[in-house]
């Protein structure tokens, strides 16, 4: 064997567990109320994602430290994904219309647990 294929196989083994899957079924539990994932000191509440058709979706509210809730609803696309559904994508809105944007958090849902990530 020549030593580029030797090369090539050895960066190819140290690669392979990159390309493993994550394990959603670890995630975090997600709890009512949690920290958003966005800082700041913004609690998340009501946060109950459900599925319906391609799409998971939940109103919540995000309520600042000074005690101001602003209510919300998102919509993440619904993926099959190990035995349940992967939401991800999630994109949210605030329900006055003032705000809306994209959210790197994740949620997993499977037999009637819902877990996030990152949490």
């Amino acid at each position: 064997m020549t030593r580029t294929a030797l090369t090539l196989l050895a960066a190819l083994a140290v690669a392979g567990p990159a390309w493993a899957e994550e394990d959603y079924g670890a995630w975090a539990i997600i709890t009512d109320p949690f920290p958003s994932t966005g800082g700041g000191g913004i609690i998340i509440g009501g946060y109950r994602p459900v599925v319906s058709g391609t799409t998971c979706v939940t109103d919540f509210t995000a309520t600042e430290p000074n005690g101001m809730v602003h209510r919300n609803s998102i919509v993440f696309d619904a993926v099959p994904a190990q035995g349940g559904v992967l939401c991800t994508n999630g994109r949210w809105r605030a329900a006055n219309g003032s705000a809306s944007g994209t959210t790197p958090f994740r949620v997993f849902l499977r037999d009637g647990v819902a877990r996030g990530h990152p949490l």
